[in-house]
């Protein structure tokens, strides 16, 4: 578990290049609450838009997670905390009046792009209401 990164995967990458190609600047790897010990992959604070990528293994994808077949238990169990996590996380971030999307990894780039500028778009207009 070493060699897995926590940041800058490729499949982050390739979004945050599609996101910047539209135009649209962003935080990377931040913490969107300070209270809260989970980072996501872009911030767009004012917007108050929270971005993970996640990868079809480590948070279950429903079209192509595959259980392990060595230690199968422990792998299963990892996998189902990584999803409890995870719903916990994006609860306590529309609690705190974020938007939060996910993106799995093999989506295309450019629609995770026109569905992040979509969030943005709309929590600005939310909040500048004129």
């Amino acid at each position: 578990m070493r060699g897995n990164r926590g940041r800058d995967t490729q499949p982050e990458m390739r979004v945050r290049r599609a996101v910047w190609s539209i135009g649209l600047r962003y935080r990377v790897g931040i913490r969107p609450l300070p209270s809260m010990r989970r980072t996501a992959d872009l911030v767009f604070t004012r917007a108050k838009v929270a971005v993970f990528v996640d990868g079809c293994y480590w948070h279950g994808c429903p079209a192509h997670y595959r259980p392990a077949r060595l230690n199968a238990e422990f792998w299963a169990s990892k996998i189902e905390g990584n999803r409890r996590r995870d719903v916990e996380t994006d609860l306590r971030l529309r609690q705190a009046g974020w938007t939060v999307l996910r993106i799995w990894e093999h989506e295309e780039a450019a629609v995770a792009a026109d569905r992040v500028r979509a969030a943005v778009a709309t929590a600005r207009a939310l909040s500048n209401p004129l």
